[in-house]
Parts: C-alpha cells; sequence; structure tokens
C-alpha cells in the first residue's frame, strides 16, 4: 500500500480488525520511511450480476429501484426500515450467489415477493398484484388462497 504522506509504496501493517459486522478489514499502517501511520479499510468487492429486462434490454442492477419497489409495496404497513434493509441484503445474497453475470429481472421479482411474503402478507399482495399484473378480483383471490395455504404449512 502506497504511503499517503510520502508516497512510497513500503508500509507495514501495525493492527488489523474485522468492521462493518465482519464485512471489512481495518488496517492500521506505518511507512517505512517517513513512520507516518494512516488507517486503510479493505472489503471484498462483490459485483452484482446485470438485469436481463423483459424487453430484452440489459441494465445494471439498481438497489435504489429495488428498495423503492419494496418501500412502495410497505407504504403505511407496521414494517420497519431496519426489516427492510435485511431483506434487500437478502436479495442481494440470494442474486449474488447464483453465480452469474446477467439474471432475469424476474428472479428479483420473485426474489421480492419471497421477502416481502416473510415481512408482511398486505405488502405481498400489493406487490404481487403490480408485479403478476392481476386483471380482476379472482387474481387477487387465488393469491390470497395461496398465501393463506402457504402460512398454514409453515405453522
Amino acid at each position: 500500500m502506497r504511503c499517503p504522506f510520502c508516497g512510497l509504496e513500503d508500509t507495514k501493517v501495525i493492527d488489523s480488525r474485522l468492521v462493518a459486522a465482519g464485512e471489512q478489514v481495518r488496517r492500521r499502517r506505518e511507512c517505512t520511511h517517513c513512520q507516518e501511520r494512516f488507517t486503510t479499510f479493505e472489503s471484498a468487492e462483490l459485483v452484482m450480476p446485470r438485469i436481463i429486462k423483459q424487453n430484452g434490454e440489459r441494465e445494471p442492477f439498481n438497489e435504489d429501484k429495488l428498495r423503492s419497489g419494496i418501500l412502495r409495496a410497505i407504504e403505511k404497513r407496521p414494517v420497519s426500515i431496519e426489516d427492510v434493509e435485511a431483506a434487500i441484503g437478502r436479495i442481494q445474497h440470494r442474486l449474488r450467489a447464483t453465480g452469474e453475470r446477467e439474471l432475469p429481472s424476474g428472479q428479483i421479482g420473485e426474489a421480492v415477493m419471497d421477502e416481502l411474503r416473510k415481512l408482511d402478507q398486505v405488502a405481498f399482495v400489493r406487490f404481487a398484484s403490480v408485479y403478476r399484473r392481476f386483471q380482476d378480483i379472482d387474481e387477487f383471490r387465488q393469491e390470497i388462497d395461496r398465501l393463506a395455504n402457504h402460512a398454514s404449512e409453515q405453522r
């Protein structure tokens, strides 16, 4: 690691610690030339797959778009922001874990519905109605029946 003070590339690590719940390594370093000390943070660079939209276009994964869709579904529902952020983290982990460079957008939609089903059933039905483009009340009823059956199986 290059010294930010004198530019020499020879620095030594004095101390290393895990930070950010084990997601980063904090390293305290010292330059062997000027003896100045500084701190660096190291984290894994995990690349999210590109998304293949239904029309065939490809776009980078957009965490803000994911978050806004979930927030719209849980609007005025008793779901904490911490639960939403945890769900977003699980969705991202699930997408990364596929190991694919590109994924169809449908995989994200299904992952969101899985998480919303656990967080709040009303939010799940809201999201599903838009995502699956329900045309009439019968489609709502079928989805609610599936949700009720799923909930009874979990008990």
